[in-house]
């Protein structure tokens, strides 16, 4: 049976065309050299005191030599069989999360001790420290949407970006949870099998960023939305500490009218309904993070540990590099039998 060879990444063989040129240059090279040789020596001389292999010898020397060479370069495309592939079990590794943090100016309304955005930090470090063995990213948004961390297991790096973010991370005010969405979508990779789930986290009403399309969108790429709410849906007034003095004042716009935040529930259950996901309304009191990660969040990741297997082509790489070596020690190997020759 004949396995369908592939490469993946075919453009690599122009660099043939290297090789072909620094065989050129030796050629070119070794001819000068014996040119100058001969020049220099009688043939009398040249015979007893230089080694001079024959025209042969030096051409089939070159030829080992490319062939060497292009067999590195067919090493370097990787080659591939389609008929020889493996399953491979992704395990808990399976599950990519991208946490959508709400940095807006609102979110710093202390309704929720210390303020909302303190708070929300705080518990999404208590959740991953939960879901160790995922990949984790951060996307933070207001009136525009900043990837701070991309999807990494390493969880040292994403702390740190969760802690720095704060509403100077995000240069326009507002909150666009549709742009904010979209984000992260661009943050997962596709293809690999892997359970793909957005945390949405926001106090806010959406201002005309089009979210239940970004949801739609979301559904279509497999990835579903688990949205907790902070704030009152019924409306309340943002309290702001001054750091140096200690004083409170409410949060007001540029027409000097109080602002206030209202959380739009139903905008998020309907984003969290349209990709199968879940909508937690966390309000102002404390959270009782346990039963909302084994009831919304651990059955989506489980669902596809079961169930994500991808396939691997079977890479065929190693006999490129095993011709190589044998081309580049046979070239070795006619020089140095023939050095031997014309020393006895």
């Amino acid at each position: 049976m004949i396995l369908a060879l592939t490469f993946l990444h075919p453009a690599r063989i122009h660099l043939l065309w290297v090789a072909l040129g620094l065989i050129v240059l030796l050629a070119w090279l070794e001819r000068r050299g014996h040119r100058a040789l001969t020049a220099f020596l009688s043939p009398e001389m040249l015979a007893r005191l230089a080694w001079a292999p024959t025209r042969a010898r030096r051409v089939a020397r070159l030829v080992l030599l490319f062939v060497a060479l292009a067999a590195g370069v067919a090493a370097l495309m990787r080659p591939q069989t389609e008929g020889a592939t493996e399953t491979l079990d992704l395990g808990r590794r399976a599950a990519d999360i991208v946490v959508v943090l709400d940095v807006s100016r609102s979110m710093l309304a202390e309704d929720a001790a210390p303020n909302r955005l303190e708070r929300a930090k705080a518990e999404v470090a208590d959740l991953l420290g939960r879901l160790q063995g995922h990949r984790v990213g951060l996307v933070a948004f207001a009136g525009r949407a900043v990837t701070l961390c991309p999807l990494t297991p390493d969880y040292a790096f994403f702390g740190n970006a969760l802690r720095a973010a704060t509403p100077r991370s995000v240069s326009r005010g507002g909150t666009r949870i549709g742009e904010a969405l979209r984000a992260a979508l661009r943050a997962f990779q596709p293809g690999t099998g892997a359970a793909r789930l957005i945390l949405l986290i926001t106090d806010g009403e959406d201002h005309d960023s089009y979210p239940k399309e970004a949801a739609k969108e979301a559904l279509a790429q497999g990835v579903r939305i688990v949205a907790l709410g902070f704030g009152s849906e019924a409306g309340s007034e943002i309290t702001l500490t001054d750091p140096q003095t200690g004083a409170k004042r409410a949060l007001t716009d540029r027409g000097g009218q109080v602002v206030r935040s209202r959380l739009d529930g139903a905008l998020l259950r309907d984003l969290a309904l349209v990709t199968e996901g879940a909508y937690v309304p966390a309000g102002t009191a404390a959270l009782d993070l346990e039963p909302i990660v084994a009831a919304h969040i651990k059955p989506i990741m489980l669902e596809s540990v079961r169930r994500a297997t991808r396939v691997v082509p079977a890479e065929r790489f190693q006999w490129c590099v095993l011709a190589a070596l044998v081309a580049l020690v046979a070239a070795v190997g006619l020089g140095a039998s023939a050095g031997r020759r014309a020393a006895r």
